[in-house]
């Protein structure tokens, strides 16, 4: 029996990139809930998370990182 193409029963694939000092890029299907778990709705295969805590569009990020001289790994 030979595996499964890519969309024959495949599992859904994402995944979630730190990018240094600035945002969680999430790629992909990956669900993004809120505080309370609730499903917040993605209109991109690509969304960037705020990671500083200054984006004026949570849970999104805005770009204030930059502004702020936000520093991560």
């Amino acid at each position: 029996m030979s595996p499964a193409g890519p969309h024959e029963g495949a599992v859904p694939r994402g995944s979630i990139v730190a990018c240094p000092d600035g945002p969680l890029l999430v790629r992909g299907d990956v669900p993004v809930v809120d505080d309370r778990g609730n499903p917040v709705e993605k209109h991109r295969a690509t969304v960037a998370l705020c990671r500083c805590g200054a984006s004026a569009i949570k849970p999104w990020c805005d770009g204030s990182h930059k502004a702020i001289g936000f520093e991560a790994p």
